[in-house]
């Protein structure tokens, strides 16, 4: 009784074991690869599965996700003969679990060597100023190249980037040196853009302020010409209109008197301001004869008034 308790407790316990043995659960977005007596069997989705105990093993596991693997630093040499130590990253996803397994002992291993062999090739196509420019096709070019290789493998790669470019100190501070003498030829030629910019400016603001004083020195000069031939005329008809009215109040009764008596006023006035002026005096030989004098310019003024009373 005993015995056959044991028994049948040990073919429990090896049964709990063939069952935890080849009860599988694949996870989301991986797949397993089965072998049967070392040969490839099936491949395995996500889910539960049983397998054939003692029979069947899970040789591979592989993830349908996409992974990104680091490319190591490496030496290239450009084509100009400069060398740079470049790494990147690679983006790839297997496709074919089947042939991932079975195709390549590690396609890993296989990818990162191959991204680091085409990279060393497409920068010796290229010179050390368009490896800074030239990334993107760069990237392409790998992508490219490695794809087309890895397809056999099961493997797509999607995608590669550059992550760094370090060419060798000496090269770096040269190219500093050309940056900065780069931004130093530019500050000075806008420096002198400004400078000159800025002389055109005066200059025209210069011509500008010429062209309006001149301007407005015509037109002050014609207003004062015109205000002198305007006063030149109104005097002249003043005058006119004077001498008009002395001829006119000449031929009236008492006119003549008046106007000696005017002109004798005038001439002692005149000859008064004449002594106070000036040191030299110079006297008429008749000076006691005014009265003739007021006679004489008289008859100047009658004779200029003849005209008018020619009735």
């Amino acid at each position: 009784m005993a015995t056959s308790t044991i028994v049948i407790l040990g073919l429990i316990l090896i049964v709990i074991i063939a069952v935890a043995k080849t009860a599988t659960v694949v996870p989301q977005r991986s797949a397993f690869i089965v072998e049967r007596l070392g040969k490839y069997s099936k491949t395995l989705q996500a889910g539960f599965h049983l397998l054939v105990p003692f029979l069947d093993r899970i040789s591979y596991k592989h993830t349908l996700k996409e992974e990104a693997l680091d490319v190591p630093p490496q030496n290239c040499i450009t084509r100009d003969n400069v060398t740079v130590e470049v790494d990147g990253i690679i983006y790839l996803q297997v496709m074919d679990p089947v042939k991932a397994s079975y195709g390549i002992s590690n396609y890993h291993y296989a990818t990162v060597q191959l991204s680091q062999t085409t990279m060393r090739s497409i920068i010796g196509k290229l010179e050390l100023d368009r490896t800074f420019e030239e990334r993107e096709s760069i990237n392409a070019a790998v992508v490219s190249a490695v794809d087309k290789a890895s397809e056999p493998w099961g493997v797509k790669v999607t995608r590669y980037e550059v992550k760094n470019i370090k060419p060798p100190q000496t090269i770096l501070d040269a190219m500093e040196k050309q940056m900065r003498a780069e931004r130093e030829k530019r500050a000075v030629i806008a420096t002198s853009e400004g400078q000159r910019q800025s002389e055109i400016n005066i200059a025209e603001g210069e011509r500008a302020a010429a062209i309006t004083r001149s301007e407005g020195e015509k037109i002050r000069l014609i207003n004062e010409a015109t205000g002198r031939a305007q006063a030149v005329e109104l005097e002249a008809k003043a005058t006119a209109i004077a001498f008009r009215e002395i001829a006119a109040s000449l031929q009236t009764e008492g006119g003549r008197e008046a106007l000696n008596l005017r002109v004798a006023e005038d001439y002692l006035k005149q000859f008064g301001n004449l002594a106070k002026t000036n040191n030299t005096l110079i006297l008429p030989s008749n000076l006691a004869d005014i009265a003739g004098i007021v006679a004489t310019l008289t008859k100047t003024f009658a004779g200029t008034g003849a005209p008018s009373t020619g009735k």
